[in-house]
Order: structure tokens, then C-alpha cells, then sequence
């Protein structure tokens, strides 16, 4: 049975420079340099994780302090959504672009196949992650999939079903593993595995596994760059997100960007001569 970590990371977080923003401290940093800091890490067998959190994630980390030190204690944070960069900028303190789960997936993983590093898939409804195995095995015919697995609804309430899966998963011994369980799910269980696994990555990456496995459709790259994906997930899944998104998101998001504006006007004033 798995006992419980003693602390939320299991690496210290990188000394690169973080801007802070919407509660959390997010790394400078572009995707291709995630990628870089995790393959030259993995292979000098040290471990880690890193934390995608987007608007809906901010909003609730400011309101549970608890979960905002969860979020904290990552190896890496990394901003999925284009509000945090506009936010970032609109403070005068931008955050170079977006990293999201949905494309570490496939530059981490292509990066994982020329350099030998195994992945595992953790998530998603039955077959969804064996299926993005065998899409990612096809794009990077190099790549080894350690292993798959999908764990059932609730597992994650059951301490022997949680040590279940960690024995299928260090049985496995991956030096990368995405984790799509949905936050704060997927973070609670990377950090109670973690610890186990000390030479291990972990990516905490929401839905990329169905994206990966063609399960589920992504937006187009312009809809991505232009800050609109929300809305095509919003139609792709409108009950589940209706009220996440315009209840919920859209106002934290607005209220954001119009905080991190008057921040900067604010001091601007300070910086200014009288």
C-alpha cells in the first residue's frame, strides 16, 4: 500500500526564471525548452513533474490554498491557456507562449523516441490510452510505450486500486508518464506515485491522451493560437463545459486580464518622476 508523500514534488523546482500570476509562479519557458529540461533530466535518471494549469485550474487554486501549494510543488509550470499569456504581457512580464499537455504529447514523446526514453499512458476511458499508444507508436516508429492503462471511475477513492495501478505502472518502469485524469485527480496521484519513482517524469496533461488517441477532435492550430480552442470545445462537449467556461472561466479570465493591465499602468506611475 502506498503511503502518503511528505511533500507535494519530488524534485525541487527549477531555478529558472518564474513570473508570477493568477496565484501560481509559471517557468519562462518555451515548449521545446520543457522538452529539452525533461529528456537531459530523465536521462541523468532524475525524475520530476510538470503542471499544465489553465484559467479554470487559477481559478480554483485562488480559492484552496491547498491546491495551489499541490500546483506549486511541480518541477515545472507551464501555462495551458492563451489568457495567462495575455496576462502575463498585459503585466509587462510575458511568459514566452503557451504550453499545453495536448502538444507535449508529441513533442515530448517524439523527442522520448530518438533518445530511448519509454512512455506510459495513464487515462482515459478503456482502450483510449493502448489507442494513443499505437497513434504515438505510428507518428515515431522508435518510441516505446512502456505500458497503458485505463483506470475505472472511482479508482482513485480506493487504496487498492491505487496501488494497483502504481504496481502495473512501476512494473513498467517508463521514464515518461502522461497522466490525463482530469485536475486536481491527475496531480494528487502524480504526487503520491512520484515519490516511488524518483528517475520518472510525470505530465499532468487533461485530455491529450483522447486527443493522441483520435478519440476526441482538437481545434484547429489557428483556433489554438488565437486564444479560441475554448469555443471549439465548448461545442464538442457543451454540457459537460457550458457552465465551466462562460459561468465560471470567462469572468476570472476578463477579471485577469483587466488586473494585470491596471498593475502595470500602476506601476508605471510608481516608476514615473514627480
Amino acid at each position: 500500500m502506498l503511503r502518503e508523500p511528505e511533500s507535494p514534488g519530488t524534485v525541487a523546482p527549477t531555478r529558472c526564471s518564474r513570473v508570477p500570476l493568477a496565484g501560481l509562479h509559471f517557468d519562462r519557458l518555451t515548449e521545446a525548452q520543457v522538452v529539452e529540461h525533461v529528456i537531459r533530466a530523465s536521462r541523468s535518471g532524475q525524475g520530476g513533474w510538470v503542471a499544465t494549469p489553465n484559467i479554470d485550474h487559477c481559478r480554483l487554486v485562488r480559492r484552496n490554498e491547498a491546491l495551489r501549494r499541490l500546483v506549486a510543488g511541480a518541477s515545472l509550470v507551464v501555462p495551458d491557456g492563451m489568457p495567462l499569456i495575455w496576462a502575463s504581457r498585459l503585466r509587462g512580464d510575458p511568459i514566452p507562449e503557451r504550453v499545453t499537455g495536448a502538444s507535449l504529447i508529441f513533442s515530448l514523446t517524439e523527442a522520448a523516441a530518438r533518445h530511448g526514453c519509454p512512455i506510459y499512458l495513464l487515462g482515459g476511458r478503456p482502450g483510449i490510452p493502448q489507442q494513443a499508444g499505437e497513434e504515438l507508436r505510428r507518428h515515431y516508429p522508435d518510441l516505446k510505450v512502456a505500458g497503458a492503462d485505463a483506470p475505472p471511475v472511482g479508482f482513485d477513492t480506493d487504496t487498492q486500486a491505487i496501488a494497483a495501478v502504481h504496481e502495473r505502472l512501476a512494473a513498467a518502469a517508463p521514464s515518461i508518464v502522461y497522466v490525463g485524469l482530469g485536475f486536481p485527480k491527475q496531480e494528487r496521484l502524480i504526487t503520491s506515485f512520484a515519490p516511488f519513482l524518483p528517475g520518472t517524469w510525470f505530465i499532468g496533461c487533461g485530455a491529450a491522451i483522447p486527443f493522441a488517441a483520435k478519440a476526441l477532435p482538437r481545434a484547429p492550430q489557428w483556433m489554438q493560437n488565437t486564444g479560441l480552442e475554448w469555443t471549439f470545445r465548448l461545442a464538442s462537449e457543451p454540457r459537460r463545459l457550458l457552465s465551466r467556461y462562460l459561468v465560471h472561466d470567462l469572468p476570472f479570465a476578463l477579471t485577469l486580464l483587466a488586473a494585470s493591465a491596471a498593475d502595470r499602468l500602476r506601476k508605471r506611475r510608481e516608476d514615473t518622476p514627480t
